[in-house]
């Protein structure tokens, strides 16, 4: 499909409004634009390295501009106390943003490659009514949770990493809906997670972006442009707002949004 001037810019801000969402409250970027695209008339092969490229930059734009205006802490100097329990092996960032973020990225590397080999004997009802439900229960917890706090679970974080990144893998989406409110549950203040959701995803998508090219060889760059473009622009004052914004109303924001994610991942399976 030709991409003319016109249709580049509409794309352009179609992106600019998806990108927003997602960096505003952590989801909804490839989950809106990718089935808008496809309506608009663009190949499957055509759409996913194209919104791959835009969350990629996006990403990577949002979670710069999230550090600035303090919404997360990034250092990813190694951290000399945990260098010293262990005696010089591995590698672990200072802050502990850097530390979640880093920890959701191998996640998702782990979880996308080993979705690769369960994908293909996973019925398409099985998976998404799974990930429907899990979003949709994850939804709920966070409503009736949003006002307590709790202590930050490794477990819990490493358990939702592995688990939102399979089902991007398997399926292309439900990744930005548990890893938000899966920090949440697992006891994250509400604008760290979304900044660092909006970092580590990009991380991930680095992974998948470039073993894509490396596959198929090359991509539709006009189409991959215009996701881009609307993306890099929109993601700094996604930013400003969720720093701008009341916790507590963006705690019941995200919960809405899971329910209304999941609930419709789960309409879309059995009704439409």
């Amino acid at each position: 499909m030709e991409v003319t001037l016109t249709l580049f810019v509409v794309i352009a801000v179609i992106s600019l409004v998806c990108e927003y969402m997602d960096a505003s409250i952590g989801m909804g970027y490839g989950t809106t634009l990718s089935p808008v695209l496809l309506i608009i008339g663009f190949l499957p092969l055509e759409v996913v390295p194209s919104v791959l490229l835009g969350q990629l930059v996006g990403g990577l734009v949002g979670g710069v501009a999230h550090h600035r205006l303090g919404n997360i802490h990034l250092d990813f100097r190694r951290d000399e106390a945990i260098k010293k329990r262990l005696r010089g092996l591995g590698y672990m960032p200072k802050s502990l943003d850097s530390k979640v973020i880093l920890l959701l990225a191998i996640c998702g590397i782990i979880g996308g490659v080993v979705a690769v080999f369960f994908a293909l004997n996973i019925p398409t009802v099985a998976l998404k009514t799974y990930i429907g439900a899990m979003v949709l229960g994850i939804g709920v917890v966070i409503l009736i949770r949003r006002n307590r706090k709790s202590n930050l679970s490794w477990k819990g974080l490493t358990a939702i990493g592995l688990i939102s990144s399979f089902n991007k893998g398997a399926s292309g989406g439900g990744y930005g809906p548990l890893v938000t409110g899966g920090q949440l549950i697992s006891g994250r203040e509400v604008k760290s997670s979304v900044g660092s959701t909006t970092l580590a995803e990009a991380l991930v998508c680095i992974v998948a972006f470039v073993t894509y090219l490396a596959i198929k060889g090359d991509i539709y760059w006009t189409l991959a442009a215009a996701t881009s473009i609307g993306s890099i622009i929109s993601a700094p004052f996604a930013a400003m707002t969720v720093k701008k914004v009341n916790t507590n109303k963006l705690k019941l924001v995200i919960g809405v949004v899971t329910c209304l994610l999941g609930a419709l991942t789960l309409a879309k399976t059995f009704i439409f």
